[in-house]
């Protein structure tokens, strides 16, 4: 057997009281003076958790930023950058959902590089390959504070929406992954009992579409069973009306474990025929700000599969046997579909584009969304198939 894996440095902290016991011994690991909180709104003003950091860091809290919103609009990171800035901040402490976790990766670029964020971002040049240019300068540490089950609590890559571009501005650097991450039980539970849903449905959609790829690296194989295992559980507790702590934290570490075997090797689900579809969940929820992440990930999921030609029934085998349905009579892939659909539907979620309140009408604007997405559009296909292809799955599923 052979196979690669690489890792980088990182200390997690799971549990009740996690911030009074742990985050003083975070900042001073990281040589902290000056420690900036960044987070939205909501956070700041309806729960305690600032107040929290602010008491247990004393002397080392140099402020909040408290204006990200979601899909971290390019203009609120500039102010955030900015105001981290005149905290003379040298760390940053994410506390919120992915939203707040990717635009502080992206106040740490802005504020460590010296070209324009237009330079550094993504490059999608005409009738040529795509390119992400290489942010070599160093980058103020990082501790995320996740809110909610992500998997942008300890990635590399950030992606802001900008009004005034056709795309996403999107940056990759490894030195923006956070130093530390700490799941603290009250502040997982801050979080309304709906954003929470749409977010478990990110992590269990995922944790689906892993256990299907094919994986002969034994890292990769144990991190994605057990993230499918404590996902499975905890989304079906949902749809038991089961909400807790514990539940809660172990969908974050099913998160973090699915980034774990991506780092050992794996491409998440990206090659699965049980995914959705990550370009086109991505348009949905960027064009239409009232969409959440993982509605736009229920209203998909089932159809996609469903339209999926792969007649792959080994990997339709593991993902039955995963979800408790066993062996059948007839094709697995509509099984599937349908028990995916019934636990969506027993969440909560919508399983149709129609219950989101778009119309019909937008369904070309949203596939034509899909083909500047670096982690989706691999070039494998034109900009037209990938266009057609969107527009299908998008019929399909209204």
């Amino acid at each position: 057997m052979s196979f690669r894996a690489s890792g980088h440095s990182w200390r997690l902290y799971c549990g009740t009281n996690v911030l009074e016991g742990s985050l003083k011994e975070v900042a001073a690991r990281a040589g902290a003076k000056r420690a900036f909180v960044i987070c939205s709104p909501s956070i700041n003003g309806r729960t305690d958790t600032v107040r929290r950091i602010e008491k247990a860091l004393g002397a080392t809290f140099a402020g909040v930023f408290d204006r990200i919103e979601k899909d971290c609009p390019y203009p609120n990171v500039c102010a955030a950058r900015d105001a981290a800035r005149e905290a003379r901040a040298d760390l940053l402490i994410a506390v919120g959902g992915g939203s707040v976790l990717v635009a502080t990766r992206a106040v740490a670029i802005f504020l460590g590089e010296d070209r324009s964020p237009f330079e550094i971002m993504t490059q999608y040049p005409a009738d040529k390959p795509a390119y992400s240019p290489r942010l070599a300068a160093p980058k103020i540490p990082i501790v995320n504070i996740p809110t909610t089950p992500t998997s942008a609590m300890n990635r590399a890559g950030t992606g802001l929406k900008n009004d005034d571009l056709d795309h996403r501005m999107e940056f990759f650097d490894p030195k923006t992954r956070p130093q530390a991450i700490l799941l603290d039980h009250d502040v997982l539970m801050t979080t309304p009992s709906s954003s929470h849903r749409s977010t478990a449905t990110t992590v269990f959609s995922s944790a689906v579409a892993a256990i299907a790829a094919a994986e002969s690296n034994p890292l990769v194989e144990g991190d994605r069973l057990q993230a499918f295992r404590l996902a499975f559980r905890a989304y079906a507790g949902l749809a038991e009306n089961r909400d807790d702590a514990a539940s809660r934290a172990d969908l974050c570490i099913a998160a973090f474990l699915q980034n774990r075997a991506e780092d050992d090797g794996a491409r998440m689900g990206a090659s699965s025929s049980f995914a959705g579809d990550y370009a086109v969940s991505t348009a949905l929820h960027v064009q239409f700000p009232h969409v959440g992440q993982g509605e736009s990930i229920s209203t998909i999921h089932a159809t996609k599969i469903r339209l999926s030609q792969d007649e792959d029934a080994a990997a339709a085998q593991l993902v039955a046997e995963a979800l408790g349905l066993g062996g059948a009579d007839k094709p697995l892939r509509p099984v599937i579909a349908d028990e995916l659909e019934r636990l969506y539907r027993c969440v909560g979620m919508p399983i149709r584009l129609s219950e989101l309140n778009i119309p019909r009408s937008a369904i070309p604007l949203i596939a034509g969304q899909t083909v500047k997405n670096f982690n989706a559009n691999a070039g494998v296909r034109s900009d037209s198939e990938r266009i057609a292809a969107a527009e299908r799955l998008l019929e399909a599923a209204y």
